[in-house]
């Protein structure tokens, strides 16, 4: 049962990358926190709680999706793990409830306050699971199902952020919603990009933007999502005084992900670099948020 874990991990949740996206989103919510509230930096507990909780909420994301999306995975991507049978949904039921417990156990250790937090976030969680009960209506508009989903990512942030302010008796800080903004733009950001294809990429049954859309208007959507995380991101930054910093480190970024949308418009088999320029921005905009300014002394 451990190899066969072991490979659907591989296959479906790669614990390198995503152990490190969440410990990025957790220093940068919890050192973020800490700027904007003019508080000491979180110490390591706090960091590795909001790490561990971050990559448990992850993992709920990805095995509620294999029960969501069964069907269609069976029909149209039977190469997919539980399809063919690498994993049973009984065995990612187990993994789903050691993974609540395993949140409910951090929350609880951190502050009791926590569980009310981690409950709201559970709930949004449902809806967007069940599609917001329009599972129809959704599917056949991707924009709404796009806009439906991403705010998650900034519930998400915030609910990092209070690994730092709800232990030491604070309250978020009202700077905290820009920071969600960035968040949230940057999960549009990677949504996006990860359903960009080349025609000759193209599966039937899979929805992309690039099919939905046209190239055109996936290029101007991805690119629009990466301005707006900058933006936003930017004045988050500049509220904690390390716009400077922040402006460094994106708007390389940005400049490649401008010249990334006009490659694509005029060769459309190079739509992969868009999926990894938005994980490299995310990355470096998290970091450009919270632990970079700590390591290199700012503001």
């Amino acid at each position: 049962m451990l190899e066969r874990l072991w490979i659907y991990q591989r296959e479906r949740f790669p614990l390198g990358a995503l152990g490190l996206l969440a410990l990025l989103v957790a220093a940068s919510a919890t050192t973020f926190s800490a700027l904007v509230r003019g508080a000491a930096a979180p110490g390591g507990a706090a960091l590795a709680a909001a790490a561990g909780s971050v990559l448990l909420v992850f993992l709920q994301m990805r095995v509620l999706d294999e029960f969501k999306d069964l069907a269609d995975d069976a029909r149209y991507r039977p190469y997919r793990a539980v399809p063919r049978g690498v994993v049973t949904l009984a065995e990612l039921r187990g993994v789903l409830a050691l993974g609540a417990a395993g949140q409910v156990a951090i929350a609880a250790a951190i502050d009791p306050g926590m569980l009310g937090l981690l409950a709201l976030l559970w709930a949004c969680h449902a809806l967007m699971t069940a599609e917001f009960f329009a599972p129809r209506w959704l599917r056949a508009r991707p924009f709404a199902y796009l806009a439906s989903h991403v705010p998650f990512g900034g519930l998400l942030a915030l609910y990092a952020t209070a690994f730092e302010w709800l232990p030491r008796g604070g309250s978020a800080h009202p700077v905290l919603g820009w920071f969600a903004l960035a968040a949230l733009f940057s999960t549009a950001l990677l949504e996006i990009g990860r359903k960009v294809r080349a025609p000759q990429d193209e599966e039937p049954g899979v929805v992309t933007y690039s099919a939905a859309w046209g190239r055109p208007v996936a290029a101007a959507a991805w690119m629009s999502a990466l301005l707006l995380a900058c933006l936003s991101g930017g004045l988050a930054a500049w509220h904690s005084g390390v716009a400077g910093l922040f402006a460094a480190v994106l708007a390389p970024l940005l400049a490649l992900g401008a010249l990334a949308c006009l490659r694509w418009m005029h060769d459309a088999r190079r739509a992969e670099a868009l999926e990894g320029l938005a994980g490299l921005t995310t990355l470096a905009l998290y970091a450009a948020l919270g632990p970079l300014p700590l390591l290199v002394g700012a503001p």
